[in-house]
């Protein structure tokens, strides 16, 4: 059920820490959803981030979105599309750092980040193909993917190491 007051947009350099944040709970409870470690996250710090936040290159296919339950309320889900940069594989972007709050589960936010980064992607010349990566045992995010659209075309065995652990990764994507 999507809740009718959500609001979705970008995330802009005035938005860091709120991300920051949001991105290192989502780091450490889910280790096996991102291809970075909360660890190097911090390590590497929030101005990381400083780039892609600064909007300039969201009219090509770069930029993060944030939700919100409304607009003076605390950020509860990001989604970021990073369009390839080597000029044969410019056609192509991919869905990164997926993360919802767990309080904010099963309301339809990641629907909502998810329609909002698909209806920009349509409007970047050039774009064809948008990608991302699922853990295979993640079949909540996979069933929402397929419902937007996308389709696995691949699996990457031993995608991740988590402590000694390896996560296989599906490979889905969504054709304009």
């Amino acid at each position: 059920m999507i809740n009718s007051a959500l609001l979705v947009r970008q995330l802009g350099a005035d938005d860091r820490d709120a991300y920051f944040q949001l991105r290192l709970r989502g780091l450490k409870a889910h280790p096996e959803s991102f291809g970075q470690s909360y660890e190097e996250a911090v390590a590497r710090g929030a101005a990381r981030h400083d780039a892609i936040l600064q909007g300039t290159r969201a009219a090509e296919g770069d930029f993060l979105l944030g939700a919100y339950e409304s607009a003076n309320a605390p950020l509860i889900g990001v989604v970021g599309l990073l369009r390839n940069q080597s000029d044969k594989e410019r056609h192509k972007a991919s869905v990164v750092g997926m993360y919802v709050a767990p309080e904010a589960a099963g309301r339809g936010v990641g629907r909502a980040l998810l329609n909002e980064l698909l209806a920009r992607a349509a409007q970047v010349e050039g774009l064809r193909q948008i990608q991302l990566m699922v853990g295979s045992r993640n079949e909540a995010a996979r069933k929402l993917y397929e419902s937007l659209g996308f389709r696995k075309y691949g699996c990457e065995v031993d995608a991740l190491n988590v402590g000694g652990v390896f996560h296989d990764a599906d490979l889905m994507a969504r054709f304009m």
